[in-house]
């Protein structure tokens, strides 16, 4: 259904093999850049699988349980999705939002951030780490992921939150390339809140998302 500003919000039941999401995303992104679809957030989970960034280092895939491993095309590292995780993909036209990768990457954090907070959970950026955390010290944790692309303007890609996913999953990587922290999530930390409570603080913060976007009527490039 059409949503803030116009744009789709998709919200998949069910697991989404992994090589359909994918199809789908360019296809969609592909439109988005034609003109001939409009933006899209979408809202699923996995089958337990990992996929590797442009950015992967072979040396940090274990996979004993032999998980399936998509190349994704994202930036960054390895990284883990299975059910119990909320994955969000996000086709947006920057062309229209300012032109700012930097600036995206950085509201999609602040927008995952957000909605956790209004769960109760403390999250944040960490510097020189990549992705969202929870706790301090010894009891930090990645809490949620970020992986993006952006082709001619146009995002693929997005995040992860661990609602409740199997973490023991995780050990068949190195997370997004970081072996000195561990990895939570919302039922770890014994918070009540499931699937449908993210996805509404999420919608809830959604035009917070989007009003830290800028906007631009200059012509297309490639980025």
């Amino acid at each position: 259904m059409a949503d803030d500003d116009g744009i789709e919000w998709r919200v998949s039941e069910g697991l989404v093999p992994y090589a359909q999401a994918l199809a789908d995303m360019e296809a969609r992104a592909a439109a988005v850049r034609d003109g001939t679809a409009g933006e899209r957030v979408w809202l699923l989970e996995h089958p337990p699988l990992f996929t590797a960034g442009t950015s992967a280092d072979p040396a940090e895939l274990f996979n004993p349980q032999g998980f399936p491993v998509f190349d994704a095309g994202r930036g960054g590292r390895y990284t883990y999705h299975g059910p119990g995780q909320r994955v969000g993909y996000l086709t947006l036209d920057l062309a229209r939002r300012g032109r700012d990768i930097r600036c995206f990457v950085h509201a999609l954090e602040g927008w995952v951030i957000d909605s956790l907070g209004d769960l109760g959970v403390p999250a944040h950026r960490s510097p020189g780490r990549i992705g969202i955390w929870t706790g301090e010290g010894a009891a930090e944790a990645k809490i949620g992921a970020i992986g993006v692309r952006v082709k001619r303007w146009v995002t693929l890609h997005g995040f992860s939150i661990n609602v409740a996913p199997d973490l023991s999953h995780f050990g068949g990587i190195v997370p997004c390339g970081i072996a000195t922290h561990g990895v939570t999530s919302l039922q770890a930390l014994a918070n009540p809140a499931g699937m449908a409570a993210l996805d509404r603080a999420l919608h809830t913060n959604f035009l917070k998302f989007l009003g830290k976007l800028g906007s631009t009527s200059a012509p297309l490039a490639d980025a």
